[in-house]
């Protein structure tokens, strides 16, 4: 049964896997005895931020490149210089992504764009640079980091939603089109996760009293906690690992019971 699990002898492509989700994911495909790590972030100082991060963990099976996701020729050539210097790309997960917290009346169309481009354009510029060679081989493995606004809306990230909800169906595109090839596309749709980029939203009140949407959050959700971006390891290796290779299509939602739960009735 292990063996299902095991990502021995393959190279995973991680994009902004500097911290957070990407990380995590990282380190799990580590665990799970993944033969090289690869990622990029947008510039020299954040790349090197995730290079020390993954010292600092011990992991020195890395490969760390510059690239923005959004260039589709600067992507094209990330893939080749992978290819040379790595080899083949066996597994790709499109983590990187970003959230702007806007009411849309008040959103100006550039920000609404940046989102789509991050978060939707990215995923499908990198997924199209990597699928010739999966189709080659008759196998691959593609991640999509979806989100709970893959399938719910809520003020403030209209754009953010969108953008999550358009990489659903892109998944589901993508097992359409190239299933036949023996590539399974699927997402991991992670909850409210304690990273870097939930911060403000979780931090204390002058007063001490906890922040009003982290008490939202902690009541909306069965588990009654804000997620560990480690819990997102175990379905991210279930899905690039053979154990998942009838799986395809799919989003797998990681979020403590959130999208099941209508909420405790008011006493």
């Amino acid at each position: 049964m292990a063996n299902l699990f095991s990502l021995e002898g393959k190279n995973a492509w991680i994009t902004g896997a500097s911290y957070g989700i990407g990380f995590n994911i990282a380190k799990a495909f580590v665990a799970a005895g993944i033969k090289t790590i690869i990622f990029n972030d947008i510039n020299e100082a954040a790349l090197q931020r995730g290079l020390d991060n993954y010292k600092e963990a011990g992991i020195d099976n890395v490969k760390g490149y510059v690239c923005d996701v959004t260039d589709e020729n600067a992507v094209k050539a990330l893939v080749e210089k992978i290819h040379a210097e790595v080899g083949q790309i066996d597994i790709l997960v499109n983590n990187a992504g970003i959230i702007k917290r806007i009411p849309m009346h008040e959103m100006k169309r550039a920000e609404f764009q940046q989102v789509i481009d991050i978060d939707l354009v990215g995923p499908f510029i990198c997924s199209s640079a990597v699928i010739p060679e999966m189709m080659e081989r008759r196998e691959g493995k593609i991640i999509n980091i979806c989100s709970m606004m893959s399938e719910l809306g809520r003020e403030t990230v209209s754009a953010y939603a969108a953008a999550k909800g358009g990489l659903k169906m892109l998944t589901r595109n993508i097992c359409s089109e190239y299933g036949e090839y023996n590539i399974q596309c699927n997402g991991i749709g992670p909850g409210y996760i304690a990273t870097p980029q939930t911060a403000p939203l979780r931090e204390r009140q002058p007063d001490g009293s906890r922040h009003p949407f982290d008490s939202f959050i902690c009541a909306k959700t069965p588990a009654g906690r804000w997620l560990d971006p480690s819990e997102l390891g175990g379905p991210a290796v279930f899905l690039a690992s053979h154990a998942s290779d009838a799986v395809n299509g799919h989003v797998l939602y990681v979020d403590g019971g959130i999208l099941a739960y209508i909420g405790k009735q008011p006493k």
